[in-house]
C-alpha cells in the first residue's frame, strides 16, 4: 500500500483511539460526578466505570457522599450576662438522591452550615442562666440538629449529628466558679468536722459519767463491805466478852485500825515526816467522830428504804 495513503489511516486511527479512550472515565467508592452537556446538567455519574459523549459531555466535578465533620466555635451570652464560648461539632453528609441540590445550589455549605447553627445558639443560650447551658448542652445539641437538618434538607443535606463538646464560660466567671465550689466544699467538710468533734465529746462525756458511776458504786461497794465487817467484828467480840456494847467494840477496832496505820507508815522508806496528836483522848475523839459518822449514814439509809 502507498506510504501516503498509511499515513492519514494511521492519524485517523490515532484519532479514534483517542476519542474512544477519553470518552470513559472513572468514579471512586463514596464519590458522585456531575456530568454536563454544553455546561448544562445532564446527569449523576455512579462509582466505577463510566462513559460520556467526547467533546460534548463534561465531569463537572465530583460530590463526595462521606460524613463530613465541621467544627465551630460559637460566642454568646447567657441570661445571668456570663459570656461562654461553645465549641460545636457538625457531622454531616450529601443525600445521594440531592446531588443536584448539594452541588449547585450551595457556594460554600460549610459557611452556611455555621450561620444556621449560629441563628440557633442564639435563639436557645441567651435564655438560660450558666447552670441551665451546662444542665441543657445534650438538649442544646439536639435542638441544633433539628433545626439544621430541616433547613439543610432543601439544599441536599443530611445532618448525621450534633456534638456541643463544651461549655468554656469566661477565665474570670470559671476561677470564680471553682472558689465558690471551693468553698462550698470546705463548707460541708467543716460541718463534717464539727460533727466529728461534737460525737467524740459526747462519748468523752458518756464515758466520764459511767466512769464516775462505777466509781461510786465501787466506794458504796467498798463502804459496805467495811460496815458488814466490822458489824462481823461486833458480833464476835460480843459472843467472846460478855457484857460489852457495840460503841466499845467500835473504838477498840478503830484504836487498833490506828495504830497498824501508823506501823504502816512507819514501815515505809519514802514516808515524809508526819505530825499527829498522839494520846488517848485524841484518839478516843477520832473514835467518836466516826462511830458518830457511821450511824447518822445508817439511819439516812435506812430513811431512803
Amino acid at each position: 500500500m502507498d506510504p501516503l495513503v498509511l499515513i492519514p489511516l494511521g492519524i485517523v486511527a490515532l484519532l479514534l483511539l483517542t476519542l474512544i479512550l477519553g470518552s470513559f472515565f472513572t468514579v471512586s467508592t463514596a464519590q458522585v460526578a456531575v456530568v454536563t452537556r454544553f455546561g448544562r446538567f445532564l446527569r449523576v455519574a455512579e462509582p466505577g466505570l463510566n462513559w460520556k459523549m467526547p467533546y460534548i459531555d463534561k465531569v463537572a466535578g465530583t460530590v463526595s457522599l462521606r460524613v463530613n465533620q465541621i467544627s465551630l466555635t460559637m460566642e454568646t451570652k447567657t441570661k445571668d450576662n456570663v459570656f461562654v464560648t461553645i465549641p460545636i461539632s457538625v457531622q454531616n453528609r450529601v443525600r445521594p438522591e440531592k446531588v443536584f441540590d448539594a452541588y449547585y445550589k450551595l457556594a460554600n455549605p460549610s459557611q452556611q452550615i455555621q450561620s444556621y447553627v449560629e441563628q440557633v445558639i442564639l435563639g436557645h443560650v441567651p435564655g438560660m442562666t450558666l447552670d441551665e447551658v451546662f444542665a441543657s448542652q445534650s438538649s442544646i445539641a439536639l435542638a441544633v440538629k433539628q433545626e439544621l437538618d430541616a433547613d439543610m434538607a432543601a439544599f441536599g443535606y443530611e445532618i448525621v449529628n450534633v456534638l456541643v463538646t463544651d461549655i468554656v464560660p469566661d477565665a474570670k466567671v470559671k476561677s470564680a466558679m471553682n472558689d465558690i465550689n471551693a468553698a462550698q466544699r470546705e463548707q460541708v467538710a467543716a460541718n463534717a468536722r464539727g460533727e466529728a468533734e461534737k460525737i467524740l465529746v459526747v462519748k468523752k462525756a458518756e464515758a466520764e459519767a459511767e466512769s464516775k458511776a462505777l466509781q461510786g458504786q465501787g466506794i458504796a461497794n467498798q463502804r459496805k463491805a467495811i460496815i458488814e465487817g466490822l458489824q462481823t467484828s461486833v458480833e464476835q467480840f460480843q459472843r467472846a466478852v460478855e457484857g460489852a456494847s457495840a460503841k466499845e467494840v467500835m473504838q477498840l477496832v478503830l484504836v487498833t485500825q490506828y495504830f497498824d496505820t501508823l506501823k504502816s507508815i512507819g514501815e515505809n522508806d519514802k514516808t515524809n515526816t508526819l505530825f499527829l496528836t498522839h494520846s488517848p483522848g485524841a484518839v478516843k475523839d477520832v473514835s467518836d467522830q466516826i462511830f458518830d459518822s457511821m450511824l447518822v449514814a445508817e439511819r439516812a439509809t435506812a430513811m431512803t428504804r
